[in-house]
């Protein structure tokens, strides 16, 4: 779910924008899917988010004014819904954080990747009792500690600062979004990987709950990729969800 290019879809152009949309959009390959995220009653429009809906009212606000010359006045706009929890925790605090995350660009080494763990854990130490984990730029932090770790192969840290990040991305992206489900799938393997098989059984629960898992799992890979899974972590997929429409370009290794 990271911008990597531009794309013209004029059928999908005439989705309106809510900051609390019921639907998101993946791609497969260069093929646009449009996904719902909760349960749309007969006769609602289909709405995607044209922001990152993480994003205070403000800054929403601001970005679509300057991309797309239009000012948001739905509900959760008006009454700046979730913006105390978005922003909770000391300003000076969460700023600093703010700023740390906008300056890390993606490593191309180990050694960048260790310069940015020792930054990202100086940080959340510093800052511990004055940013919740709900706080969005304390969230992005854990999940830039959490990729560091993953990459440097430090599995239990990444577990530990994986599961942090649970409780925030059920409360900022509930329902069927991907997003949430690609964060479960992670930390359940992570639980896996340690042994923690009673964990990782209810984590992968979890994600079974996510409508259209499996297509979304597979279109946040290239086409004709291989999606290695445990063993066992695939056995409760399986039997806890119902498959449909599983890509023949994508195969599951267990």
């Amino acid at each position: 779910m990271q911008d990597v290019g531009v794309g013209l879809y004029p059928s999908m152009s005439l989705l309106n924008h809510s900051c609390d949309p019921n639907c998101v959009i993946v791609f497969e390959g260069n093929q646009l899917l449009l996904h719902s995220v909760r349960e749309i009653q007969i006769g609602e429009e289909l709405t995607i988010s044209y922001v990152e809906s993480l994003m205070p009212t403000r800054e929403r606000q601001k970005q679509l004014v300057r991309q797309y010359c239009f000012e948001c006045d739905c509900l959760l706009c008006q009454n700046q819904e979730k913006d105390a929890e978005k922003l909770a925790g000391e300003d000076h605090a969460w700023k600093a954080v703010k700023d740390a995350v906008n300056e890390v660009r993606y490593p191309k080494s180990k050694e960048e990747w260790k310069h940015v763990l020792a930054r990202c854990q100086n940080l959340l130490s510093s800052n511990e009792g004055h940013l919740p984990d709900t706080n969005i730029y304390q969230l992005k932090m854990l999940d830039c500690v959490m990729d560091a770790c993953i990459n440097l192969e430090s599995w239990e840290e990444a577990l530990y600062y994986g599961s942090r990040t649970l409780e925030p991305y059920r409360l900022y992206y509930p329902g069927f979004h991907p997003l949430r489900a690609v964060q479960l799938m992670r930390v359940g393997k992570l639980q896996y990987s340690q042994g923690m098989f009673p964990q990782a059984l209810e984590t992968l629960k979890q994600v079974s709950m996510v409508k259209h898992f499996f297509s979304i799992l597979l279109h946040c890979f290239p086409q004709n990729c291989c999606v290695t899974l445990p063993a066992s972590c695939l056995w409760i997929l399986l039997t806890t969800s119902s498959i449909s429409g599983v890509s023949p370009g994508c195969s599951w290794v267990c």
